[in-house]
């Protein structure tokens, strides 16, 4: 049995620790890979995020000086996997002790973090740190990550060896129901309170599109004071869960996806989209990084660069059943032949055992 430390940055919790590398695990093990996993943020820190509450300075310290001590233990693993970054906010020196000591690392991105540093306000942060996530790629023996766009910056940055595996879904997870028609068409939305931003600024194209359709808003994740934010529209908020993400999204009968057109957006991974196609639904996203390629690739939706594109598309979907049916056959096809665990698991297999012979 082979033996990988992975430096998550969160618990399962965090989705992106939780779809990026952990949900890998027991398939690992299966292949004789045995996974020690160890976030850096716990539930505690996660939760306060989320709320956006502030966690004490004593805590973070005690997070930060559990990671160091894991690090020792470093040379006992035949490969460590590292989510991102080994610390935030700190150059990259940990990632250059790996690599003068020989020790194997892979790095795994799935977010432009890099412009955290290279786009910061603060000036130190800037003229310090601004080249540091193109060292730790230089410096992995493999890059995975989650696009193109992250793709170019590893190639720009001299990274070795570079994979680029799309955020996935356990298809298993995602059995395709019955969708009735109604009056009421869901248009809906997953995420969480730092992201719901995008959805407030459609709140135009909602009141527009509120005098022609019967629609209600579905937000999951969002935090309870958006319905605030969006008057004279039907909205419903949902707690999210892992347990009931699922369940949640099934409600749905469009999901979208909007997003701005910045170097951070570009970076993103079209989880949310991928999420919808499993679950069967026809998609409205942004033409913003890889939603363009998801959704022209799949043919799974629309395409929507204003306000007036929104209005036009959600009502197409919401009022033509056999478009939106047409998309949503297309999505789930798409995600079964690229964007499941079952499809990706053979190439991360291939990465890690040809690491760890």
């Amino acid at each position: 049995m082979k033996k990988v430390l992975l430096l998550s940055k969160y618990s399962r919790l965090g989705a992106s620790s939780r779809l990026r590398t952990q949900q890998y695990i027991p398939s690992l093990a299966e292949h004789n890979i045995d996974v020690t996993v160890s976030p850096l943020f716990d539930d505690v820190y996660l939760q306060a995020l989320y709320l956006n509450k502030s966690v004490s300075k004593a805590h973070v310290l005690k997070l930060f000086l559990a990671r160091f001590c894991v690090l020792f233990m470093a040379r006992k693993f035949d490969l460590i996997w590292i989510e991102k970054e080994i610390f935030p906010y700190f150059p990259a020196f940990f990632e250059r002790l790996f690599s003068i000591f020989n020790i194997k690392f892979i790095v795994d991105i799935d977010d432009a973090i890099f412009h955290n540093y290279d786009l910061s306000k603060n000036k130190l942060i800037k003229f310090f740190l601004s080249k540091k996530i193109d060292t730790v790629m230089r410096l992995s023996t493999n890059v995975i990550v989650g696009n193109n766009y992250l793709a170019a910056r590893a190639k720009k940055a001299g990274a070795k060896s570079i994979y680029v595996i799309p955020t996935v879904v356990d298809i298993y997870r995602y059995p395709l129901t019955y969708k009735q028609s109604f009056e009421i068409i869901t248009i809906g939305w997953i995420g969480s309170p730092s992201t719901q931003k995008y959805v407030v600024d459609l709140h135009r194209v909602f009141l527009d599109l509120n005098k022609t359709v019967q629609f209600k808003l579905l937000l999951v994740g969002a935090s309870s004071d958006v319905v605030d934010l969006l008057p004279n529209v039907n909205v419903e908020v949902l707690k999210w869960s892992e347990d009931t993400e699922i369940d949640s999204i099934n409600r749905m009968d469009i999901g979208i996806m909007p997003l701005i057109d910045g170097p951070w957006e570009k970076g993103k991974c079209g989880y949310k989209l991928i999420q919808y196609m499993a679950c069967g639904l026809p998609v409205v996203a942004s033409p913003v990084g890889v939603n363009i390629d998801i959704v022209n690739i799949n043919q799974c939706g629309f395409l929507a660069g204003n306000d007036k594109e929104w209005t036009d598309s959600l009502f197409r979907l919401s009022t033509k059943t056999e478009i939106r049916n047409s998309y949503a056959d297309n999505g789930r096809k798409g995600v079964e032949s690229t964007y499941s665990l079952q499809q990706q698991l053979p190439k991360i297999i291939s990465i890690f055992s040809s690491m760890i012979k």
